[in-house]
Formats: C-alpha cells, structure tokens, sequence
C-alpha cells in the first residue's frame, strides 16, 4: 500500500529533523553513535528502553540532552531499595481550605508525571515498585485512591541497569523485561572519543542545545511511522527470526539453528515480532525512507531480541551470550531467504 503525498512529504521532513536532532546531541556527548540512534528509533516508534552499561557513560546526560533536545519534560527517579510505589506515582494529600476550614485529599502528581522518565539503577528497587513503574509504562496511566490519573503524552521510560553489580539488587523478571522495547548496550568510548570527552569536560565551557522539535511535533511523526508500509516478506522474515530463538519449535530446513536447543532456556514471544516490525518501520522513516528494508529489520534484531532470549548454563560455561545467539540466527537466515 503506497502512502498518500502529505505522508511522503512528512517522512522527507522526519529524516531532515533526524540528522537536526543527530548533530545537536553530538555537541553535547561524544561518540555513541549507535546508542543514540536506538534511543531515537525506540522513541519515534513510542516504545521504552533499558540502557545496560557500567557507570560513567554518560546515560543520564544522553538522556536529558535529548529530552532538551525535543523540548520534552525530563524527570530522574533514582532506584533505592526503600523506594515505595507513591515515590513514582504521587500520592494524596490532605488540603484544607483556610476559609472554610473545608478538608479534601489533592493528588500530587509523582515524577512520573514527565515526558520522558529515566529510571536510574531500576534492578536496585524491590519487584514492588518496579511494577508500580511497569504498570505506568503499559497502562500510561497511574491508579491512586481509586482514582485513574492520565499520563503525559509522549512518555518514555528509559531505565539504566549495572551489568556488573548483581549483591543487593532485584533483577527484573523477563515477563517485565519484555515490555521494554530495546535493550541498548552502552560501551566504552574508544580512546578518540575518551580523549574528546576530556578536553570537553574539564573547562568551564558549556554547551547546550537548541530544540528541534515540540511534543506536538513527536506525536505526529509517531503517528507517521504507524503508517509506513512493510512488505509481507519483510514481516514473514521477522517472524521467522523470532520463532527461531524458541527452544524445540526452530522452523525446520537450512535456516534451524543448533545453537538454541544447546545455549537457551526460551526464547523471545509474539511482542518480539511485533517491535522488530515496529522499530524497522521508525528506523526507515528516520532515514527518510517510505518503505521499510531488509537492512532495517537486521539493524534492531539485537536490540529487541537480547534481553527476550534466556540463555541456560551451557551457554555461562562456554561463555556464549545473547548477542552471540542473535548473531548465529541472521547468520543462518540469510536475507536473500525472504525475497
């Protein structure tokens, strides 16, 4: 189904803002080129991230640079293990009215109540408050008092997660993991990039960014990647990848994969599917292009598939990982397959 010329003409002015938006983050961070670019496709598709990385690479100044960067309301919540649910959501307070001496409970909104929600070291809150978040991401909506509170439009929860210090944390359960759009690797600068951090870091320059889009502006082209068409073999494709990473249930022919029986406990579900379709559809409309490719549906499979594939202890002993999985999979399901 092509798209109709107002659409075309949109996506033209959605891949300009794109590279707009691209070069205003790089005055301020230094590298991560591909983090930046997965936070940007998550966000135009209108789906949420985990960024896994160790601390000091720079997550929460990305974060809050784009949020400047789209003139969106940023708020920070940092994950303790006293942290109770109301500290997310809000809660009700008593009012009085001074002349009437009348009582009446007010609801205050919690930091929730933002565009975009980093929820730092989110794995260190109890299971309890972190579904209190979870809820919020896939209700977008908070119930207090009885009471159904709407939340801002667009909202992004983007939580960060230590891969290294597992003593005293609450790992989320693989049910809530699956509402996460992506999962984003944040690595180590190269030694360029560490070196331009430091000579950008330790003067007393400040840079900042100018906004390139409103919130009004987002939603639209959120509504314009809806719309981007993708072909049956391009979604068939997508499919296949996912059912692949099912323990037993590989598709038979060349395209089954030895490693999933052997390294995963289980594989990714249905929602799987549908944020690979979803995320490639963002990622061409990004690019300025009408259609999505095969290119797009292979660049998010890591993403999307890394923390829906559970690897058993085969895999800890022979220090296979996730990525590695995912890696073997596009291998063995050749692109050339799908046309």
């Amino acid at each position: 189904m092509a798209l109709p010329d107002s659409d075309l003409e949109a996506i033209q002015q959605l891949g300009a803002a794109h590279k707009r938006l691209t070069a205003e983050l790089g005055k301020v961070i230094v590298g991560q080129q591909d983090v930046v670019e997965q936070l940007l496709v998550a966000l135009f598709a209108r789906g949420h991230c985990v960024l896994e990385g160790v601390p000091g690479l720079a997550k929460t100044l990305l974060i809050h640079t784009l949020a400047d960067a789209l003139s969106l309301q940023f708020s920070r919540v940092q994950f303790t293990p006293d942290l109770m649910p109301a500290d997310i959501t809000g809660t009700e307070v008593i009012q009085e009215d001074k002349a009437t001496g009348h009582r009446e409970f007010r609801f205050l909104p919690g930091p929730v109540f933002a565009n975009i929600v980093l929820a730092d070291e989110i794995n260190r809150t109890p299971p309890k408050t972190q579904a209190a978040l979870l809820e919020a991401m896939q209700e977008r909506q908070v119930t207090v008092g009885g009471e159904r509170h709407k939340l801002p439009n667009p909202f992004f929860v983007l939580a960060t997660q230590n891969p290294i210090e597992q003593e005293g944390t609450y790992p989320l359960p693989e049910a809530q993991l699956d509402r996460f759009m992506f999962m984003v690797k944040v690595d180590y600068p190269s030694e360029v990039e560490e070196l331009a951090i430091v000579k950008q870091t330790t003067t007393d320059v400040k840079t900042s960014v100018t906004p390139q889009l409103s919130a009004e502006d987002l939603q639209s082209m959120a509504d314009l990647v809806r719309r981007v068409p993708v072909a049956d073999h391009l979604a068939q494709y997508a499919i296949r990848i996912v059912r692949q990473t099912r323990v037993g249930r590989g598709e038979s022919g060349p395209s089954k994969n030895d490693m999933v029986d052997r390294y995963l406990s289980w594989g990714a579900g249905p929602r799987a599917s549908q944020f690979l379709v979803l995320a490639a559809k963002a990622r061409a409309a990004l690019q300025g292009r009408h259609c999505v490719e095969m290119a797009d549906l292979r660049a998010v499979a890591h993403p999307v598939l890394r923390h829906r594939i559970v690897t058993n202890f085969n895999a800890e002993a022979d220090g296979v990982t996730p990525d590695h999985v995912i890696d073997r999979l596009l291998e063995s399901t050749p692109a050339e397959a799908a046309a």
